[in-house]
């Protein structure tokens, strides 16, 4: 049984699809398969499949009920010990990363690396949480960078598979309840894993992102802790906004002195 699965959706993105596939098929790990998921494409996509069918372990062509009924369907084929989900236009960065990460592979049920992205003009290496030990507020306030995940198979048994009534957030949601509300082990590796592609719809379509974060926490946490979030996120927000405000110090330095005015007559 292969240690992973890569696999890749797509949908009329040809020339994504295209760097996709090549930057997985000229890796040097010999520990994975790779299964490529298309919607049905007309754009030339078929052609680029098939060119490297040889060298792709499993793939579909055919009308699908949108991002994460492609990747449930990758899932549902996929015999690796963890799961990777490289979608169109996203790019392994090296031909041995993929070895480098499946390397003595330690016991945990999320492996991550790190997302390359183009930043006004500058390369920028993300590591998400870098390491430290990640929180359910964490999960809360952000999610993990997909790409560069290997995710454990088992647990889209544990927690289902994506909730395919989710456009943009779903994967966000899994990461929610699998690592906030269930303290699943995740473990990082500094290596530089993923090319990402800012054009996906995560990326463009902020307003509906934001609407399912929304429904999603009023479904999967407590009224309690998710009132007590907000609070405690509204306030992180105003924090870093005096942060960068060149009256910061000044305000700080007043509250401080009104703290100790009040704590006088306390």
């Amino acid at each position: 049984m292969p240690k992973l699965s890569i696999i890749t959706i797509n949908y009329n993105n040809v020339e994504g699809l295209k760097k996709t596939i090549e930057s997985v098929v000229n890796q040097t790990s010999d520990e994975f398969e790779y299964l490529v998921i298309d919607g049905g494409s007309t754009d030339g996509s078929l052609d680029i499949i098939k060119k490297y069918s040889d060298k792709i372990n499993y793939w579909i062509s055919e009308p699908d009920n949108g991002i994460y009924h492609a990747m449930n369907k990758g899932i549902l084929k996929a015999k690796g010990d963890y799961c990777q989900f490289l979608n169109s236009g996203d790019y392994l960065i090296a031909p041995d990363v993929t070895a480098e990460m499946l390397d003595k592979i330690p016991d945990c049920s999320i492996l991550y690396g790190n997302k390359i992205r183009e930043v006004n003009g500058q390369m920028q290496v993300e590591r998400s949480f870098a390491g430290r030990q990640v929180t359910l507020f964490d999960m809360y306030v952000s999610t993990f960078f997909h790409a560069p995940a290997y995710i454990k198979k088992s647990l889209f048994d544990t927690y289902g598979l994506y909730d395919e009534s989710l456009k943009i957030v779903s994967d966000w949601k899994f990461y929610l309840i699998a690592i906030g509300l269930n303290n699943e082990k995740v473990v990082y590796k500094d290596i530089d894993l993923v090319w990402f592609d800012p054009n996906g719809i995560s990326s463009t379509n902020k307003a509906l992102d934001k609407q399912e974060r929304k429904m999603v926490l009023e479904q999967v946490l407590p009224p309690n802790i998710r009132l007590d979030y907000e609070e405690f996120a509204r306030d992180g927000q105003i924090m870093r906004r005096l942060k960068k405000s060149k009256w910061a110090w000044f305000m700080v330095l007043n509250l401080y002195r009104l703290f100790f005015r009040v704590d006088k007559y306390l």
